[in-house]
């Protein structure tokens, strides 16, 4: 058997830049070494293209000192990584598959898939536009609105309506009620949102998000359990897992809780009411193909208490892989392991 050459993307220009470097250690350590070929390729917070001589230099920190670079070639008759030697010499690494570990800004949102489509080399995970829409909360919430799901009222600020502060903050307050929520409109991993109990916080609420993002969403706080659900396209159709449950240790689930609060816990077998993990695996198939996605997804709602309603949150066309991470630990419960699960997402890259 031939192994394929994966080139496996990490790092990145995001503030999830460390998130990602913790998910490709995991990927890494999983991906059968008996049918791929593996190169790692490092991009610095700078922007800064490296080649990483394996998953130790990940764990040290010591591949940003790497003097080794390497580009993606968006020549389409190519499909080859450039690996550039300090002494000029220079060699193309053949790519047939590129597995971008990348969260957050110009690695989830559409900006290296656009890459990848001019260089003719398949790759994992959604394409240019849903990952371009899935990563704007604001557009996401225009589709899921089509899509027939419900989701928390919300309304959307541009920069011209935030530098006018006191009538972004007069528009939020003739169509919400507090609390509210405060968002990046194409952040990640929960950088720069605020939770907002009255008008006394908002301004700086909305001044912090829009240092994370060029437009901001508010939406009225819904009150109940924070689930999700992991979807993964197949050659038989969309796929979802069973329902996890996040139960934050702060008052909602930022990066500190998500990442570093040991507090946090997560269940992939949560008590539900009848119904309502049929229903939500139902709708997070629905809004996965609402935004177009294609390989993998993981999908968030709530289940809004004393109602039952269910509400969708957000969706994340590339959700971490740490140990913690809610979308592989769905997928071991579904009995799909880690390394089966890669082998997926690879064909599934092929079979785009």
């Amino acid at each position: 058997m031939n192994k394929k050459h994966i080139l496996v993307i990490c790092g990145g220009q995001s503030e999830e830049h460390e998130i990602s470097l913790i998910s490709v250690q995991t990927i890494l350590k999983h991906l059968d070494p008996s049918k791929y070929n593996v190169k790692i390729l490092g991009i610095t917070k700078e922007g800064r293209w490296l080649l990483i001589s394996g998953p130790q230099a990940i764990e040290d920190g010591s591949w940003k000192a790497s003097s080794l670079q390497a580009f993606l070639l968006p020549d389409g008759a190519e499909k080859a990584l450039l690996i550039c030697h300090p002494e000029g010499k220079t060699e193309k690494w053949p790519v047939d598959v590129a597995f971008p570990v990348l969260h957050g800004r110009f690695g989830e949102d559409g900006t290296i898939q656009g890459l990848f489509e001019l260089a003719r080399i398949p790759y994992v995970g959604c394409g240019v536009a849903a990952s371009a829409v899935s990563m704007d909360k604001i557009y996401t919430k225009v589709l899921v609105q089509a899509a027939g799901v419900d989701q928390a009222p919300y309304v959307a600020l541009t920069p011209g309506e935030l530098a006018r502060l006191e009538e972004a903050v007069a528009k939020v307050e003739k169509s919400l009620s507090y609390p509210l929520f405060v968002k990046p409109s194409d952040g990640g991993s929960s950088q720069g949102v605020s939770m907002v109990p009255d008008r006394a916080a908002l301004p700086a609420a909305l001044e912090l998000a829009a240092r994370y993002g060029t437009r901001v969403l508010v939406e009225e706080q819904i009150f109940g359990r924070e689930l999700e659900c992991a979807v993964l396209s197949s050659p038989e159709g969309v796929k979802a897992s069973g329902v996890g449950e996040i139960r934050a240790a702060a008052a909602f689930y930022d990066f500190e809780a998500k990442y570093s609060n040991p507090d946090s816990e997560t269940d992939v077998h949560p008590q539900l009411p009848p119904g309502k993990e049929e229903e939500i695996r139902e709708k997070a198939i629905r809004i996965f193909g609402a935004v177009g996605g294609w390989g993998l997804s993981r999908v968030d709602f709530f289940l809004e208490k004393d109602t039952n309603r269910v509400i969708f949150n957000e969706i994340n066309t590339f959700p971490g892989f740490t140990a913690i991470s809610m979308y592989p630990m769905l997928w071991q419960a579904a009995g799909l392991d880690l390394p089966r699960l890669l082998d997926a997402l690879i064909e599934e890259a092929m079979r785009r």
